[in-house]
C-alpha cells in the first residue's frame, strides 16, 4: 500500500469510514431483499447482496486509482455484505412487512455511498466536479448492477429522483470541503439529506420532466 493510500485511509477513518461500512451493509440488505422477492436461493441472495454492496465502491476505486478496490483489501466489506445476506435470509419476513423495505434501504445506502464516494475522491485530490461525479457513481453503481442481474431496468434510469438525491449528497460534501467544515459532520448531513430527498420524492411522486412523445 502506498503512502497516498495510507493518507487516504487516515482521512476516511472515524465517522466517514463507519458510514462507508454501514452503507455496504445497508445496500447488501437491499440486494438481498430484492433476491428474496425474486425467489432466489441462498446462493443467489448472497451474490445479489455482495453485488449491491460492493460494485459501486469497486468502480469508484478503479476510477480514482485506489487499487486494489477497498473491498478486496479490507475483509470487513465482504463480511458486512455477507452478513446482510444472511440476516435477510433468516429474517426476511419481518423486514418485508415494513413499508417499501427495499426502497427505504436503498435510499439509506444511496445517501451513505454518495457522501463517502465524494469524500474518497476529494482525498485523492480530484476536483469538485470529479468528486461529485464519483459520489453519484458510487451511490448508483451497485444498485444498477443489482437490478440488471434480476432483469429489471435500473432505478437510476427510470426514477430520476434517484440520481438527483445522490447528486445532492455529493454536493454537500464538496461544499463542506470548500467551506472547511468537519468531514464527519458534513458526511452525516449529506447522507441524511440525500436519503430523505429520495424517500420523500418516492412518496410524493416527484419526477424530472420527460420528453413528450406523440
Amino acid at each position: 500500500m502506498t503512502g497516498k493510500d495510507t493518507a487516504m485511509l487516515g482521512q476516511l477513518s472515524g465517522v466517514v469510514g463507519a458510514m462507508d461500512l454501514l452503507g455496504t451493509f445497508v445496500f447488501g440488505l437491499s440486494g438481498a431483499m430484492l433476491a428474496v422477492r425474486r425467489d432466489l436461493d441462498l446462493f443467489g441472495i448472497l451474490v445479489l447482496s455482495l453485488v449491491a454492496a460492493t460494485a459501486g465502491g469497486a468502480v469508484r476505486d478503479v476510477l480514482i486509482g485506489a487499487t486494489p478496490a477497498a473491498f478486496l483489501i479490507d475483509q470487513r466489506y465482504f463480511l458486512a455484505a455477507l452478513l446482510a445476506g444472511v440476516v435477510v435470509f433468516a429474517a426476511h419476513a419481518p423486514i418485508e412487512r415494513m413499508t417499501r423495505p427495499v426502497m427505504v434501504l436503498d435510499a439509506l445506502g444511496l445517501g451513505l455511498f454518495a457522501v463517502t464516494g465524494a469524500q474518497k475522491a476529494l482525498a485523492y485530490d480530484l476536483g469538485s466536479m470529479g468528486a461529485v461525479w464519483i459520489g453519484v457513481l458510487t451511490a448508483c453503481g451497485g444498485g444498477a448492477l443489482r437490478d440488471v442481474l434480476v432483469a429489471e431496468v435500473p432505478r437510476v434510469l427510470r426514477e430520476e429522483i434517484y440520481a438527483l438525491a445522490a447528486l445532492l449528497g455529493a454536493l454537500v460534501v464538496v461544499l463542506g470541503h470548500w467551506a472547511g467544515w468537519p468531514a464527519g459532520a458534513t458526511a452525516v448531513v449529506g447522507a441524511m439529506l440525500a436519503s430523505a430527498w429520495r424517500i420523500v420524492g418516492v412518496y410524493r411522486g416527484w419526477q424530472v420532466p420527460r420528453a413528450r412523445r406523440r
